[in-house]
């Protein structure tokens, strides 16, 4: 997309207006940090436009807080105390969606996985956010908690204008085929290589 332009344009009986303005699904894929990073970084794009801002976190734990949960909390509260920006609904439900260091089988995680997709296919139908980020929600489906081809018929058929960000590594290849943005990061370097543990403020 050299200076912005698209290289070609479809006839699909859309105007330029509403093609630009179509809602996207976008996956944040790769082996390298930043994919949740990036997500985020959209997010607040979307909060500055005025858009309900929907994070849903799936295999971090509910104990684990990142600089992002505290930054868009409080940008929650300056919406709700001013009006600026948009409403912000970050979830961690119950234990959490993860395996990770978590009491219970990985029957009780897949559960609890697919009721936290249940209620993301719920606001989407309700179009409760103008942006939702799916953190990680690449694992529930790499491990079969949640189906695929569900997914990808969701997001074909949401209503309304709501965009979607799905980060997390192994990306199905239907859900990359169904998204409208697909990017993967790759490692060239990293601080671990030299033994380095991650770092406050850099890793979270």
């Amino acid at each position: 997309m050299p200076q912005g332009k698209p290289v070609s344009v479809p006839v699909d009986g859309l105007t330029t207006r509403q093609r630009r303005n179509r809602p996207l699904v976008i996956v944040h894929t790769g082996t390298m940090k930043g994919k949740s990073t990036a997500a985020f970084g959209l997010a607040l794009r979307g909060w500055t436009q005025g858009w309900s801002i929907g994070v849903f976190q799936f295999v971090k734990s509910a104990k684990w807080k990142v600089g992002e949960e505290n930054a868009f909390r409080a940008l929650g509260r300056l919406h709700e105390e001013t009006g600026e920006g948009g409403a912000v609904s970050w979830q961690k439900m119950g234990e959490g969606w993860s395996w990770s260091r978590k009491p219970g089988s990985d029957e009780d995680h897949a559960v609890a996985a697919l009721e936290g997709w249940r209620e993301i296919q719920r606001r989407l139908s309700a179009e409760e956010h103008g942006l939702y980020v799916l953190d990680e929600f690449t694992y529930p489906m790499k491990w079969g908690w949640v189906d695929v081809a569900e997914v990808v018929e969701t997001l074909n058929n949401r209503p309304g204008h709501q965009h979607v960000v799905i980060t997390g590594r192994d990306a199905h290849p239907d859900l990359i085929g169904a998204a409208d943005l697909v990017m993967e990061t790759t490692k060239i370097k990293h601080p671990m290589d030299a033994g380095q543990k991650g770092q406050r403020g850099i890793e979270w």
